[in-house]
Parts: C-alpha cells; sequence; structure tokens
C-alpha cells in the first residue's frame, strides 16, 4: 500500500480517535521522558499528528510552537477545527520538502505505515531538520530483522514496516545521534519507542 491509500484507510477510521474512551494519555509519559532532553525550546513537528491533539497540547504547554503532518485529509481537517491558530499540512511526508529546522520532533505510531524502502529516507529528513541538540521521538515495530506487512485489525486493511531494533539504531547512529532510551513499550507486542538526540550535523 502507498502512502496515499493509508491516508484515505484513515480518512474512515477517525470515529477510533474522537471516541469519549479513547485514552488521551496513551504516549505522554513516553513524550514527556523524550522532552526532558531537549535542550532548547522552540519549534515542534508531529509527523502523523492525527486528530487528537494530544501531543500538541503536551507541546504547547512545555513552550513549543508545534505544527503537524498527517496523509489523512479528514485527520488533517479535525486538527485544525482542534487548533485553528497552529499549522497543519495536508502531505505525505515520504515527498514533503520540510523547510523547518526543529527542537522537536515526533512521529508516533505514524512512519510506521510508509513504504519499507522509504524508512531510511524518512528517518534521515527528519534528523535533518533537527537542530543539533533537538530530540526525535518515534515507535515501531521491535522485529529482529527489517521486515512489512499488512493486517485489519482497525478495520480497513494497512500497512506496516520497519527497519528492525537494530537497523533503527545503526542509522540513527550513521545520522549523529545518541540513543537516551529505546523501550518495548508493550510487550510481548512488539511496539517499541526509541528516543534519539542530535549531537552533530551528519555531512
Amino acid at each position: 500500500m502507498n502512502p496515499k491509500e493509508i491516508g484515505k484507510a484513515y480518512d474512515t477510521i477517525t470515529h477510533l480517535w474522537v471516541r469519549e474512551d479513547f485514552n488521551r494519555m496513551n504516549g505522554i509519559a513516553e513524550h514527556k521522558r523524550a522532552l526532558a532532553f531537549v535542550e532548547n525550546k522552540g519549534k515542534a513537528l508531529d509527523v502523523g499528528c492525527g486528530c487528537t491533539g494530544r501531543f500538541v497540547d503536551l507541546l504547547l504547554s512545555e513552550g513549543f510552537t508545534p505544527e503537524g503532518i498527517d496523509i489523512s485529509e479528514e485527520m488533517i481537517r479535525l486538527a485544525r477545527r482542534r487548533h485553528p491558530e497552529l499549522s497543519f499540512h495536508h502531505q505525505d511526508i515520504c515527498e514533503w520538502t520540510i523547510t523547518e529546522k526543529y527542537e522537536f520532533i515526533t512521529a508516533w505510531d505514524s512512519i510506521w505505515h510508509i513504504p519499507l524502502e522509504q524508512q531510511e529516507n524518512v528517518l534521515t529528513k527528519l534528523v535533518s531538520s533537527l537542530n543539533v541538540g533537538g530530540v526525535l521521538i518515534f515507535s515501531f515495530g521491535g522485529t529482529n530483522e527489517k521486515s512489512d506487512h499488512t493486517d485489519n485489525f482497525m478495520g480497513p486493511e494497512v500497512y506496516y514496516s520497519t527497519l528492525g531494533t537494530n537497523g533503527f539504531l545503526e542509522l540513527l547512529i550513521r545520522l549523529g545521534c545518541i540513543c537516551r532510551h529505546l523501550e518495548y513499550g508493550q510487550h510481548p507486542e512488539l511496539h517499541t519507542y526509541l528516543i534519539v538526540q542530535k549531537t552533530q550535523n551528519h555531512p
């Protein structure tokens, strides 16, 4: 599946995130852990921002200026309705040209939907968009090797890919990052998240 197809799938299931019993604390503790490493407060980017606005609210409360990007047109419409004062981009992160520099980037439960062959390019783009000292948090499938698959757990069929735990670590080290935290957050499920900090500009 290509990202545009993923976006269309998510257009049909926004109700899963706007229902009253949605857990708005999902991922918040992990983001607070990541924010503790940020050296300077400034611009922040939420990749695959969705519609709940919970990470945007957290970033605002911590003194950041956040913006969001999502491949789902409906997610972006709802995000803009919740935070009309902020910038939200209906874009494919694989193709989007990032013109800003950020102190903090989150890609929580999002870039695992991009094509496997785009994982390295997208991670490189995100790290390149961080200022030195900036922090990236993202979740991924913590497999031993790189892999991809589709499933219909949420309703429509969607695609997932991962470079595997060591694959992401090796890439991010090459890109001038240091690992600050790695956790299999929902063990024995493979849901894993990584916090890295950019320590130098990669050539």
